[in-house]
């Protein structure tokens, strides 16, 4: 009986398999960054990024100060690294972000500061696998990463230096003719 069983199972995963394989070899798994993502990877994606965070960005605890030296550093770096995808203080898409699978959250006019900074600070740091969020870990020191969290997560409570860098921070968006279908698919500019 047992012997069954557990041929049973082994057919099963081996059945998993090949149609795993067949799938991917004749390009029946979509690869191409305009598609919309199945529910089925936006769970998986969604669920993986919270337990890493969870388990490696859970108790880390920003180190800097949020005042105007370290907020505006942080616009600095974002104008510099992150707005060509994440937008500027209009709030407004940009082509890149709009057109990166998944697409950018612009963070022009929310900021992000219902998360906690040391996920952000993980996220500027690692990035993030199969989303276009690359890691800084390598081009920006441990202070700058900082310092981009900070300005994030104070985004609603700015210092008046650092909203005024804040307002002077201008990238290419996309053109208003295209919100109507970018609200459609769930990425709108907020």
């Amino acid at each position: 009986m047992w012997k069954g069983f557990i041929l049973g199972i082994v057919a099963i995963i081996v059945v998993a398999i090949a149609g795993g394989y067949i799938a991917v070899v004749s390009g029946m798994i979509p690869v191409n960054a305009d598609a919309r993502p199945s529910h089925l990877e936006r769970w998986a994606a969604s669920r993986a990024l919270d337990a890493i965070l969870k388990r490696e960005a859970d108790g880390l605890v920003n180190p800097l100060a949020a005042n105007d030296v370290n907020e505006v550093a942080g616009v600095k770096l974002f104008a510099q690294h992150c707005a060509t995808c994440h937008g500027d203080s209009s709030g407004h898409p940009t082509p890149i972000g709009f057109g990166l699978y998944q697409h950018a959250p612009s963070l022009g006019r929310r900021g992000i500061t219902d998360d906690p900074e040391g996920d952000t600070y993980w996220m500027v740091t690692h990035g993030v696998r199969l989303t276009g969020m690359p890691s800084f870990s390598k081009t920006l020191d441990d202070t700058q990463r900082w310092q981009i969290a900070t300005f994030l997560k104070h985004f609603d409570e700015l210092t008046p230096g650092a909203q005024a860098a804040w307002k002077n921070v201008k990238v290419a968006v996309v053109s208003p003719d295209l919100w109507p279908p970018i609200r459609k698919r769930g990425a709108a500019p907020r």
